[in-house]
């Protein structure tokens, strides 16, 4: 599988390229997911790096895993209640469980932009007013929640040609298909801004098991 073609340019004084609408550091990472629990693990080592105020848009077609990452982050995250596919609601607010020292961490945000018909219908579910807050995480998001903010994490979810799933709705997206053989997916990490400049997706990556990194 190779990579697509874009029109980023590289940044002559460090290993990255720049976004070209914004001029913005782009960093990028890609890690093989084999199976549900990969996917799981990949969101819950994401949430040591994610903060409040932090934007995740999630690719990728019915299937691909996207309900089962965000699964993986809210239990790391350490977050109220069972992290499904918004599809019916749009948006879920999941706010945090108080820690063993009482403290708390963000809470997370949970949409599913699949419905909206475009940023109009995006700005009335005023993701403003948490975003500061929580890690908000919208599936379906690419070409509308990257007006929310200019720093963002951007991850595409690929499933094989040919993979099963089981239908629209919470089963298809909240597992990786019935068929546990039905494929690897993969999972290519885009982080876009400031924000992301000191932090090495790559060796996040590395870390997880039963996965298999790969150079962008």
């Amino acid at each position: 599988m190779s990579d697509e073609t874009t029109d980023e340019t590289t940044d002559p004084t460090a290993d990255r390229v720049l976004d070209p609408a914004t001029g913005a550091p782009v960093t990028r990472a890609t890690i093989d997911l084999p199976d549900a629990d990969a996917a799981r693990a990949l969101g819950a080592a994401l949430a040591g790096v994610l903060r409040a105020g932090d934007l995740v848009i999630l690719t990728g077609d019915l299937g691909a895993g996207k309900t089962t990452l965000t699964q993986g982050l809210g239990a790391a995250l350490g977050v109220r209640g069972h992290v499904a596919s918004p599809t019916f609601i749009v948006a879920r607010e999941h706010p945090p469980l108080p820690r063993p020292d009482a403290s708390r961490g963000p809470g997370l945000v949970h949409v599913d932009a699949y419905r909206l018909g475009g940023l109009d219908e995006l700005d009335a579910l005023d993701l403003d007013s948490s975003l500061d807050e929580s890690v908000t995480v919208v599936e379906w998001g690419r070409g509308l929640a990257e007006a929310l903010t200019e720093d963002r994490l951007e991850i595409d979810l690929e499933r094989p040609r040919g993979g099963v799933h089981v239908g629209p709705g919470e089963g298809a997206d909240a597992g990786l298909g019935p068929d546990p053989e039905a494929g690897t997916r993969r999972a290519t990490l885009r982080a876009v801004g400031p924000r992301w400049a000191d932090v090495d997706l790559a060796a996040l990556t590395r870390t997880l098991p039963h996965t298999v990194a790969r150079d962008s």
